[in-house]
């Protein structure tokens, strides 16, 4: 019982959220502070990236409208033309770069401005990532830096590595006294759930999306 009221109150528990900021396009400033990030990825050899401010702020109103890129306005550019610049930024870690200096003590104010904005690209990413059966790294990364907005689930629905490993050490124990000292009944089954709980959903929902 005291278990399953303890998963009740952290399912219902508020998030940390970041309140939601409607799509503008990028103002210099704010410009100023992703192009360094954005200029690792298009400096490599080949030919220059034509307006990667124009891509990204394409990228930025797309996503905030949960669109689908072949929704995307035509003055933003060919769908596919952005949508393959997004997969290739997602796979490069670009949006975890991002939010990494996002959380950073010293992050500069209009790149604190584009919190909800990098968040919810970060979103985008991560089911990029997951398609290609990657993403937990980042998940569990996101979760330390406290940036939960840009978790594709609540928090709560993901992996928890710090109390899957106590609660692994923990049931050990209690198995290694077995059968010199039995637990109280309920306890394996009480500590078994606990441990599913923190593995986390085996299969991601848009549903438990935060907004």
């Amino acid at each position: 019982m005291l278990c399953s009221q303890g998963l009740e109150r952290a399912r219902d528990a508020p998030q940390p959220l970041h309140p939601r900021r409607p799509w503008a396009p990028l103002s210099d400033a704010e410009w100023n502070a992703v192009a360094p990030f954005v200029a690792r990825e298009t400096g490599g050899p080949g030919r220059p990236l034509r307006d990667p401010r124009g891509r990204l702020d394409a990228m930025l109103r797309n996503t905030l409208a949960d669109r689908p890129w072949r929704d995307l306005p035509p003055e933003n550019g060919k769908p596919d033309t952005v949508s393959r610049l997004f997969h290739r930024w997602a796979h490069a870690g670009l949006c975890m770069r991002l939010l990494e200096a996002l959380a950073a003590p010293d992050a500069p104010a209009p790149l604190r401005a584009m919190e909800y904005w990098l968040c919810r690209l970060a979103r985008r990413a991560l089911w990029t990532l997951r398609r290609a059966r990657r993403g937990l790294a980042e998940i569990v990364r996101i979760k330390r830096l406290g940036l939960l907005t840009a978790l594709p689930q609540y928090s709560f629905a993901f992996y928890e590595p710090d109390l899957s490993e106590l609660l692994q050490r923990v049931i050990a124990r209690v198995l290694s006294r077995i059968p010199e000292e039995w637990p109280p009944p309920g306890t394996l089954t009480t500590l078994g759930r606990l441990l599913a709980f923190a593995g986390g959903r085996p299969v991601w929902s848009k549903r438990l999306a935060p907004p």
